[in-house]
C-alpha cells in the first residue's frame, strides 16, 4: 500500500510541482493546474482515492477565477484528498471527469447549474433544480438576490434584520 506521501511524489512527477496543504493527518489539499487535473485524478483513482465523494466550486471574483474541488476518498486507509483547480471567470470551462466516476455526471451539472462552469465532455449539463432559470447563475458573487426577488417577485416584501440582537439567555 503506498503511502500519502509517496502517492504525492507520483502526482508531483506528473503534474509539476505542487501545492500540498495538510489539514489533518489523513485530509489534504491538492492544488493542481487545470491543463494537468485530469492526469493527476486518473493517478489518484489508480492508487485507491476511488470514492469521488462531490464537485462543488468558489467563487474567487477578486482574482477572476472559479475553483473547482474534487473530494476523493480511500477507503483502505480513511484518507480524503480535496483536490481543487482554477478556471477563468471569463472562459469557465473545465475537462469532465465522467470517464473516470460516472457519478460526477451529476456533481457537474450542479456546478455547470449554480456557477455556470462547463465540463467539457459531459454532455448532460441541463439543470437538476433551477427550471426554466434565465438568469446568471446564483451562487456566482455578482448574482443580486434581492434585484431577483424585487424583480421577480415584487409582491413580497423581505426583512433584512432577522436575528433579534442578545436575545434570551433561554433561546
Amino acid at each position: 500500500m503506498n503511502s500519502m506521501n509517496e502517492i504525492l511524489a507520483e502526482v508531483t512527477t506528473i503534474a509539476g510541482e505542487l501545492s500540498v496543504k495538510e489539514v489533518t493527518a489523513r485530509e489534504s489539499i491538492v492544488s493542481v493546474e487545470a491543463s494537468m487535473l485530469n492526469a493527476v485524478l486518473e493517478l489518484l483513482k489508480r492508487k485507491g482515492f476511488s470514492h469521488l465523494s462531490l464537485i462543488t466550486g468558489v467563487d474567487r471574483i477578486k482574482d477572476g477565477v472559479f475553483e473547482v474541488f474534487y473530494t476523493l476518498f480511500r477507503w483502505e486507509t480513511g484518507e480524503t484528498l480535496l483536490v481543487k483547480s482554477s478556471v477563468s471567470r471569463d472562459r469557465p470551462v473545465i475537462t469532465s471527469v465522467m470517464h473516470l466516476w460516472p457519478t460526477a455526471r451529476f456533481y457537474e451539472r450542479d456546478v455547470h447549474e449554480f456557477f455556470g462552469i462547463v465540463f467539457d465532455g459531459n454532455p448532460d449539463l441541463k439543470p437538476l433544480i433551477l427550471e426554466n432559470w434565465k438568469e446568471m447563475p446564483p451562487m456566482r458573487k455578482d448574482f443580486d438576490p434581492q434585484k431577483y426577488s424585487n424583480e421577480h417577485f415584487p409582491d413580497r416584501s423581505y426583512e433584512t434584520e432577522f436575528l433579534v440582537e442578545g436575545g434570551d439567555e433561554n433561546e
